[in-house]
């Protein structure tokens, strides 16, 4: 008789390899993601452990929700500090193990024997020369272009969008092992807010030169020449923001834009349902957690086509608008601004969009990914509880 998932994974143990977790200050949705699909291994019986790198603020060990968090190392010593405690079996027996890949693996393959699943968001392609120019970018680029899938050839991987997947048969990452496994959208917090009464976008997410916030500041600039009451609010934080009060300082000043930092949860939430269109500029997302975020407030997304993931998180024309330019981001952002049916339509889809995607179904496909990987199989969206990727094909 057939094993099922459940029974697979009872007892198990997974350890997870990340970059960062949820409460690292430059942490956002794909360690929400992370976290995500770790708690559905722990619903299924799963022992879990996370090693991420050591930051101020959280204990280096500590166990939250059933997930055991392990921090140690810098940004850059917390890939070789992961290969060493994997290695030395610091984290314990380990049944499978997720190494998330940031732009660079953890190269566990190279120290166990164990399977490992790979987890990529996307490819970095675009963002090694803008956030590491010269030669230390054009390593990191070979690095995931060449090496690691030739290190990883033989296993199981996991891409949050098609897009990803695609990008990954493009490094040579071939054969029925690609899962693709979307993300989620968080029910709704009810917030006692209506819609700002004066034209309002915000931008969400951290702030680092390749999410291209500019962007967003620039179309504010322009399209504040038709609405002075116009007001852009960019909530979060990062290691460019200094950059980005001073790309900004002009429109601060005017009140056109606000930076609201790190803001509490229900905060955040307010801001989504205030808002009539939120811009997320980036140069690449895997799939954009926010969108999804926003939505769920009736607020639609403007954002760019050759992101990638953004391509299957918006739906062009229904759940938000898609550009191709920096000229065509503002003449979108406009397009919701001015337009009010156009705006119900795309808050209307994109409410209905992000109702498909539930963290349910994608825990059910993450776990069915892993139960396989215990067993020795390599599977695809086709092998995948339906229920797990409806809503990404």
């Amino acid at each position: 008789m057939p094993t099922s998932d459940a029974d697979e994974l009872t007892g198990r143990r997974v350890v997870f390899l990340s970059w960062r977790d949820t409460r690292n200050p430059e942490g956002g949705g794909a360690e929400r993601y992370l976290e995500k699909v770790a708690a559905g291994l722990v619903e299924r019986g799963c022992s879990v452990t996370i090693f991420c790198v050591a930051h101020s603020g959280a204990a280096p060990d500590e166990t939250i929700d059933g997930i055991r968090f392990v921090r140690r190392g810098t940004k850059l010593s917390v890939y070789a500090r992961g290969m060493w405690a994997l290695l030395r079996r610091e984290l314990g027996p380990v049944d499978v193990v997720v190494d998330v890949q940031n732009g660079l693996p953890f190269f566990s393959r190279l120290v166990t024997r164990r399977p490992v699943v790979v987890l990529v968001h996307h490819v970095h392609r675009e963002q090694w020369p803008v956030v590491y120019p010269g030669l230390t970018g054009r390593f990191g680029w070979w690095v995931e272009r060449r090496l690691a899938p030739w290190v990883y050839r033989r296993d199981q991987y996991v891409a949050v969008s098609r897009a990803t997947r695609a990008e990954l048969r493009g490094l040579g990452v071939t054969g029925p092992r690609v899962a693709v496994v979307h993300n989620g959208t968080d029910p709704v917090v009810p917030v006692e807010v209506d819609k700002s009464p004066a034209p309002t976008v915000c931008v969400v997410g951290r702030l680092v030169p390749h999410k291209q916030v500019e962007h967003a500041i620039d179309a504010a600039a322009e399209l504040a020449v038709d609405h002075p009451d116009l007001r852009l609010r960019i909530v979060g934080s990062g290691w460019w923001e200094g950059e980005l009060h001073d790309h900004a300082r002009a429109l601060v000043e005017r009140g056109i834009v606000v930076f609201e930092g790190h803001v509490s949860e229900v905060r955040k939430q307010e801001i989504y349902a205030e808002s009539w269109v939120m811009a997320l500029p980036s140069l690449k997302e895997g799939w954009g957690l926010v969108v999804g975020e926003a939505a769920a407030h009736g607020t639609p997304t403007v954002a760019y086509a050759d992101a990638g993931g953004t391509r299957e998180s918006i739906i062009d024309g229904v759940s938000g608008l898609l550009a191709d330019d920096r000229a065509g981001f503002t003449a979108a952002l406009r397009a919701v601004l001015e337009d009010a049916g156009l705006r119900r339509r795309l808050a209307d889809g994109a409410l209905r969009h992000s109702e498909g995607f539930t963290w349910g179904h994608s825990q059910s496909a993450f776990a069915h990914v892993v139960a396989a990987a215990i067993r020795g199989e390599l599977v695809t969206d086709q092998d995948l509880p339906e229920e797990g990727v409806r809503s990404a094909r």
